[in-house]
């Protein structure tokens, strides 16, 4: 597949979500010693989280520690408990683009700025009958990467 106009470059983030995220706390950051390095609540994702992150420089990876809004409402941030993967990839547009044309299903919102700050976007975690390609049960985010990471 040489004609991939992108590339994966490594893993970005796992995103932990539970419905009251005090627990996840006292595991990622008081237990495992995990750095807290910011917050982000967004009504619309339906999201209250912390981003955490281990690691440095180019294998640093972020630990997002999320519980919804309200618990009722979608997304339901918190099931499944490992909600999301993050991937970075160097061009973030011409993946999409690609992805699309063959098929994968991506979830509403197009490519959009990030609880982190980089440009996301999410593949569908199941196909449908117009775009077949989806997650296979997983909820997949392209997270565009910085300049620093792609060189």
């Amino acid at each position: 597949m040489s004609s991939r106009p992108f590339k994966i470059l490594g893993l970005q983030q796992v995103a932990i979500g539970a419905r009251d995220r005090t627990r996840l706390v006292a595991l990622w950051i008081e237990l495992l010693g995990l750095e807290l390095t910011g917050a982000y609540r967004s009504e619309r994702e339906n999201v209250d989280e912390l981003l955490a992150v281990c690691g440095e420089g180019n294998a640093r990876v972020e630990i997002d520690l999320m519980q919804p809004i309200d618990p009722d409402a979608r997304p339901r941030v918190h099931e499944p408990a490992l909600n999301h993967i993050g991937l970075w990839v160097d061009e973030l547009p011409a993946a999409v683009a690609w992805l699309m044309e063959r098929g994968v299903r991506f979830a509403p919102g197009g490519i959009r700025r990030g609880a982190s700050g980089h440009d996301v976007c999410f593949i569908h975690p199941k196909g449908d009958e117009q775009s077949p390609v989806g997650g296979e049960g997983v909820l997949i985010e392209l997270v565009q990467a910085p300049a620093e990471l792609r060189a």
